[in-house]
């Protein structure tokens, strides 16, 4: 199997192998990714991983699986402008947490692994490493080992230590080294310890150079008949070879894009034209960054163009969050949130582009919609509910949900915009995500963990969408003291929720519940997972309108009182028992 051969490109072959007399003890994993399109190549490069499980472990083959395709399938979809070693290390530490957190419910087994992976990009190769399996060079006649074995002896048998999903937190060990054209990697495991010498190794991939299957079918093959001399017994093995065909042009142009290297466009007004673009509107200007409505020139359509502001062009700690608001607008599926458009032209500034709704702000829908029923302001907040749990299913916090944040188009759908102030949820123990949320800027509607510069996680944008919900219903806030204002623990103790139906009786005692627990200032007592507070909106309002329910009632009061006595039993028997009564008090006066 052969990388493309495209010129000024990094280009690999690959081949694999794998032995095993039963199926029941395969443990292992391993795999190739090199990106098809040029662009991803050369900002992510070519991928290969291996992983292996202990043969005590119950889901051993589950465990060697999962980290390979999930380390994989991280990788590549991490932001262009990270380095290799960002994106990789950020990439295992949260698939070692979930690992070790999915492990409690397995009985039997585990998701532990050991794993080892390399990503070739440009020049240079990257080595990230973790428990006992094994990654060679070849180069020219010397091989050499690059990963360190990391094991434990427990009773004669050796355990991996370090390994992906053991602990919380893991120690990645990290290794670059610069490419040669030619050079080999080879990925194995533990397994094959005792059984082949470092010279049976150079012979045998030497002898199929040309084809890298072969050569892993030959390796395989010697591995287990010196098991079988030697009484292993029954052993899995598997080999990975990784060549280098060609590497890209050390002086040549780079052949992707850098946006972060662009500069930022100065200051434009209605009339102005950049890449093509013709800006009609000024949308926004503020410390951070420019809005503008523009029009293609050459394809007509109407898009939104942000760029960062001019006088920040020297703070790259803010270039970099600006190319992570891109990144998440463009990694995030969901109709409720905007849609980031790829440029048909290549950018000569720092900017990006989104699609145009052509609707109102939610504050400016209300202001015009006042007499809207409930049922139409649920399905709003329903649709809201939904943009903000499609961020957090991408491991994703708004922080800035709010009515000026969110756009309603011509036909009432609802778009979350804005992620100026998003953050990744591995950033919330570090207080990043908190820094970020008080830079931009916090609102009525933000949670008490910000203005008291707490920790904060999804639960606090459950918050600001229970307080945005909240307004839209009633116009009111839940509290009569500003979040904003807070500056001491205890005061979150003082805070009272005011009910919702105080504003509008006809609002269900259900709907009034789960809007209190998940305002609850305690971030700790709010609903667990977003997902049932959007199950709780999705109730359907047994209130009604209640002006509609009054002038029902009295109708039907109107209509009984004209209809005549004989079409009303009840009434009916009332005068026959009292007519009754009135004759046995006469024929007892009479007597």
């Amino acid at each position: 199997m052969t990388g493309g051969y495209v010129e000024n490109e990094l280009s690999l072959s690959f081949g694999h192998a794998f032995v095993a007399p039963d199926q029941r003890h395969h443990r292992s994993s391993m795999a190739v990714q090199v990106p098809e399109q040029s662009v991803q190549l050369a900002a992510k490069g070519g991928c290969a991983v291996i992983a292996d499980s202990t043969w005590r472990n119950a889901i051993a083959r589950q465990a060697g699986d999962l980290s390979v395709r999930g380390f994989l399938a991280d990788y590549f979809s991490t932001p262009e402008h990270w380095d290799v070693k960002t994106s990789a290390t950020r990439v295992l530490r949260a698939l070692n947490g979930w690992c070790f957190s999915q492990s409690r419910f397995v009985t039997g087994g585990s998701y532990v692994s050991s794993l080892s992976a390399v990503v070739f990009r440009g020049e240079e190769a990257h080595l990230f490493h973790m428990g006992d399996t094994l990654v060679f060079r070849l180069r020219g006649a010397e091989f050499e080992q690059l990963s360190r074995d990391h094991v434990t002896d427990l009773g004669g048998y050796r355990y991996p230590s370090r390994a992906l999903g053991m602990d919380g937190s893991i120690d990645i060990d990290y290794l670059s080294m610069p490419l040669k054209q030619g050079d080999i990697f080879l990925f194995t495991t533990q397994a094959v310890r005792g059984t082949l010498l470092p010279s049976d190794y150079v012979q045998l991939i030497r002898r199929n150079a040309s084809d890298l299957d072969a050569a892993c079918e030959r390796l395989a093959h010697f591995a287990s008949e010196r098991a079988l001399d030697r009484g292993y017994g029954a052993e899995a093995f598997c080999f990975q070879l990784v060549r280098v065909d060609r590497l890209p042009e050390a002086k040549g142009e780079p052949s992707f894009q850098r946006y972060d290297t662009l500069p930022i466009p100065s200051e434009m007004e209605p009339g102005d034209r950049l890449d093509g673009y013709e800006v009609e509107a000024v949308l926004s200007r503020n410390a951070k960054a420019r809005v503008y409505r523009v029009r293609d020139g050459e394809h007509g359509t109407r898009l939104i163009m942000k760029a960062p502001s001019p006088e920040l062009s020297q703070r790259n700690a803010y270039l970099e969050h600006f190319m992570l608001q891109h990144w998440v607008a463009s990694r995030v599926r969901s109709p409720f949130v905007v849609k980031v458009v790829d440029p048909p032209r290549p950018r000569r500034y720092l900017y990006y582009l989104m699609r145009d709704v052509g609707g109102v702000t939610l504050d400016q829908w209300l202001k015009t919609h006042a007499a809207a029923g409930l049922e139409q302001r649920l399905d709003i907040a329903r649709q809201l509910a939904k943009a903000v749990h499609s961020l957090h299913r991408r491991e994703l916090l708004h922080q800035a949900i709010r009515p000026e944040n969110v756009m309603l188009d011509p036909h009432e759908q609802v778009v979350l915009i804005d992620f100026g102030a998003c953050s990744r949820r591995e950033d919330e123990e570090h207080g990043e995500a908190v820094r970020l949320a008080r830079e931009v800027g916090l609102s009525v509607h933000s949670a008490p963990e910000y203005a008291l510069e707490g920790q904060v996680s999804r639960r606090s944008d459950q918050f600001s969408l229970a307080s945005t919900i909240y307004w839209l219903l009633s116009g009111a806030l839940p509290y009569d003291y500003p979040m904003t204002s807070l500056r001491q623990p205890a005061e979150l103790s003082q805070l009272r929720y005011r009910s919702i139906r105080s504003y509008d009786p006809a609002i269900p005692e259900a709907l009034d519940s789960a809007l209190e627990r998940a305002l609850s200032p305690q971030r700790a007592l709010r609903y667990r997972r977003l997902s049932e507070f959007v199950h709780a909106l999705r109730q359907e309002p047994r209130g009604g309108d209640r002006k509609a329910d009054v002038a029902a009632v009295a109708t039907e009061q109107e209509e009984r009182e004209k209809r005549p006595v004989w079409r009303e039993p009840a009434k009916l028997w009332q005068m026959v028992a009292g007519v009754l009564l009135l004759l046995l008090v006469l024929s007892w006066w009479l007597h």
